[in-house]
């Protein structure tokens, strides 16, 4: 298997990470939507990243739609139940994590990636009150060592690698929060699987 993204982006990193922890074998092909938006369109007409390539050619896009499939490789080893209340509960915690990730994303282009002269500072600070609410709301829902079933779920994958990519391109947006949700993260991040899963630059 191929995933083509880099990992700066939390949807390609969850991604990874939940590739490592089911012991796949697949290829990094880290292209870019800034500079590698014609390669990617081979694979996504959407020109979005992550896409996977499995080994017969077919290419799932999406991260939902890929943890999916992956889920149905890792059997009952899958990181989402297959059926059940456990089940809504972890989608739930899952929702408010791709939430959280995809306010931060959207508020990092409006700070930092559009041209000056056009960013929106209201729209830019309404994104970040709406990330913040999420990581609360996933940080109420830590009163043990995980986020459900008390045990490790795509739920904490989701909501550490949205974590960090928040406090990579927007630090002042959790800055002295989220205790529970930074302790969960660094335990997660020692295992090279999810640590190892880290943007290098």
């Amino acid at each position: 298997m191929k995933l083509i993204g880099r990992t700066l982006s939390p949807f390609v990193r969850r991604v990874a990470a939940t590739l490592n922890l089911y012991g796949l074998e697949w290829e990094a092909l880290p292209l870019s939507t800034v500079t590698d938006g014609a390669e990617i369109a081979r694979h996504n007409p959407l020109g979005r990243v992550p896409a996977l390539v499995l080994a017969d050619g077919e290419v799932l896009v999406d991260s939902a739609a890929i943890l999916d499939h992956l889920d149905s490789l890792a059997g009952p080893a899958a990181l989402t139940p297959p059926a059940g209340p456990e089940r809504r509960a972890v989608l739930r915690a899952v929702a408010l994590g791709v939430g959280a990730a995809e306010k931060s994303v959207q508020a990092y282009y409006e700070t930092q990636r559009r041209p000056e002269a056009l960013r929106w500072a209201e729209g830019a600070e309404k994104l970040i009150e709406q990330a913040r609410g999420g990581f609360a709301a996933l940080e109420a829902m830590l009163e043990g060592g995980f986020l459900c079933l008390g045990r490790l779920t795509q739920a904490d994958v989701t909501a550490v690698i949205a974590l960090d990519f928040a406090d990579k391109v927007l630090p002042a947006l959790g800055k002295g929060r989220y205790p529970r949700l930074r302790a969960l993260s660094a335990r997660l991040n020692a295992d090279p699987r999810v640590g190892g899963t880290r943007f290098a630059t």
